[in-house]
């Protein structure tokens, strides 16, 4: 089996993290944000090619107004800090999700990191940051006029993203929550009981091996 090339995270378990520490919510955020800074690094060395990261969904503006602004607030914070250290280390940065109902100035954020990094080839990070999988199936259809699979994949929000070979989802929860319904029609998933603030090198490579353990069919034999 070879190995994976191009992955996606569901990165839970921020919100419990904080709770068992006795923290504010934030702060689970702000440190499951180092760890997808720390795999992301991990990921370059391990050969992956694509790395594509749940940051917010369509569905999360329904939590609590403190936890919504700290989460925009840190997003805000973190593309203008980070994103010239992950320009110089030859990162490709793009979001994925609707742009509508975000404040203006995080959009200005967004597509100032995606214009700054365009150039990149070592690695490509795709950022779900208000991203639903049928939010983007129901985008892509309102403008797909009909034909076929590839002819609607190109209506998608980033239609040079690779389909992963693996999704790989912290936390003990096994659902995929509206993440990649598209693309992750045939990945190989791993669930991990880490909680993703606890998620390091040494987890990441166990859901890498579990991987190359696996030998896909695509519907075959």
């Amino acid at each position: 089996m070879s190995a994976a090339k191009y992955v996606a995270i569901i990165t839970d378990g921020n919100g419990r993290w904080a709770q068992r520490r006795g923290l504010p919510v934030i702060e689970g955020h702000r440190a499951g944000a180092d760890v997808v800074k720390a795999r992301l690094r991990d990921a370059v060395d391990l050969g992956i090619e694509e790395l594509t990261v749940f940051s917010f969904s369509t569905e999360n503006w329904s939590r609590s107004e403190e936890e919504v602004s700290g989460l925009m607030a840190m997003m805000g914070e973190r593309i203008i800090g980070e994103t010239p250290e992950l320009h110089e280390e030859g990162v490709r940065m793009r979001f994925i999700g609707r742009r509508e109902g975000v404040d203006p100035e995080l959009v200005r954020r967004m597509e100032w990191a995606e214009a700054e990094t365009a150039g990149n080839e070592r690695l490509s990070l795709f950022i779900a940051f208000n991203y639903g999988g049928r939010a983007e199936i129901v985008d892509a259809a309102r403008s797909f006029q009909g034909g076929s699979e590839e002819e609607f994949r190109r209506h998608l929000y980033a239609p040079d993203m690779h389909d992963p070979d693996l999704l790989i989802r912290t936390s003990g929860e096994e659902r995929l929550s509206n993440y990649l319904l598209w693309q992750c029609a045939y990945s190989e998933l791993v669930f991990a009981e880490e909680l993703w603030p606890d998620f390091d090198r040494a987890a990441f490579e166990r859901a890498l091996g579990a991987f190359e353990e696996r030998r896909r069919r695509f519907g075959g034999r």
